[in-house]
């Protein structure tokens, strides 16, 4: 009989890998889906729900992700300042337009869970509207994304 591995949360760090992502072409939800499964750590053997045992993911060329169908005018990003009559909206290809890294990191970050932890898996995603990123350091490793490319 074995005894159940239980981690204990030190050095999780010192364990976790980079990976590097191009969006280049695809869906914003497929690639989401699939970085925040990586960002939660479900892909770790050892993953437990109570432990960050996720690894780092960088995404790069967002502003040439896409959305199908009529996302690009119809999908509204909302935001409140607080104040009386502070809701801002903004259309999503407007978002691409201005900032085009905060699509995809809002679409990860709302398939993370949402209490510390969550926020804490959150600041492992890095996304780059271009091809270049400051992380060559971290030896990052080409992730393939399986998904279905747009047309």
């Amino acid at each position: 009989m074995s005894a159940t591995f239980i981690p204990s949360g030190k050095d999780l760090e010192a364990g976790r890998t980079w990976f590097v992502v191009d969006a280049t072409g695809l869906t914003v939800g497929r690639v989401a889906s699939q970085v925040a499964a990586i960002l939660i750590g479900k892909r770790n053997p050892k993953y437990v729900p109570f432990l960050d045992m996720g690894d780092h993911v960088i995404i790069i060329n967002a502003e040439k992700c896409v959305f199908r169908g009529n996302k690009w005018d119809e999908k509204m990003y909302r935001r409140y300042t607080g104040h009386p009559g502070g809701l801002r909206e903004v259309v999503a290809k407007d978002m691409l337009r201005k900032f085009p890294e905060r699509i995809l990191e809002h679409a990860v970050k709302g398939m993370l869970p949402k209490n510390r932890i969550g926020r804490q898996m959150a600041t492992k995603l890095k996304v780059y509207a271009g091809p270049n990123h400051p992380h060559r350091a971290q030896n990052p490793v080409a992730l393939e994304i399986k998904t279905l490319t747009a047309r």
